[in-house]
């Protein structure tokens, strides 16, 4: 389904984001200089699946369309990858929702329809640790197993030294083992037991099997 075809049938994937503690910033404008430096660099890098770019909307929040929930997903994690490598937090939440309104291909925002508002009411629970956060309308058991997919993966990346971040996302990104070794010039077993002590596994396959669930609500949703 192209993004034309799917203006008439007016549903896509929000990703909304929100900074974590940004008020107690010790640099509140390299804060600001760091999120629009990530949010400009992802919309250019995922232009073809961004409906309605992602747009900084109150200094310390952000949301976008993307045209599939996998799609959106993908994207929630490099952006967290990104900031948390610059030592931001963020937390997220991905909703499917249905516009009434015309799709503002400029910015995202004044536009209407079921599923924004309950998207921004999760992402507003700041008292859940969870920094992945999803509302999948009318599948109650698949939302929860996202959400508990979700609080695996914030206990692990919380878990993480800033080597063992650094190796991942490059992992995560495609490159071997050998690859990061030579990169950062230490052996392959240094980068293994990175790779290890990590949690890379269990991790890759939690991003895994949230992945292939909202591949299956997509593709019922064609």
């Amino acid at each position: 389904m192209t993004l034309k075809d799917r203006d008439e049938w007016h549903s896509y994937a929000i990703l909304m984001g929100d900074i974590v503690g940004s008020e107690a910033a010790a640099s509140p404008s390299q804060l600001h200089d760091i999120l629009n430096k990530v949010v400009t660099q992802q919309n250019k890098h995922h232009a073809s699946t961004i409906a309605s770019p992602l747009t900084i909307t109150l200094g310390d929040e952000f949301q976008g369309l993307v045209e599939t929930l996998a799609d959106g997903v993908t994207l929630m994690r490099t952006i967290r990858l990104e900031l948390l490598k610059q030592g931001v937090e963020c937390r997220f939440a991905l909703g499917l929702a249905r516009l009434e309104t015309p799709i503002n291909r400029k910015r995202a925002w004044n536009m209407m329809g079921p599923g924004l508002a309950d998207t921004r009411a999760i992402l507003d629970e700041k008292r859940s640790d969870n920094l992945y956060r999803f509302f999948i309308p009318n599948r109650p058991a698949i939302q929860l197993a996202l959400e508990a997919l979700g609080a695996t993966l914030t206990a692990i990346e919380k878990g993480w030294t800033k080597q063992q971040l650094n190796d991942i996302t490059q992992l995560l990104g495609g490159l071997s083992v050998d690859e990061v070794a030579r990169h950062r010039q230490v052996s392959a077993h240094s980068v293994y037991k990175v790779r290890s002590s990590g949690n890379f596994d269990l991790y890759a396959r939690q991003w895994n099997a949230i992945v292939e669930l909202l591949k299956s609500i997509d593709k019922g949703l064609e």
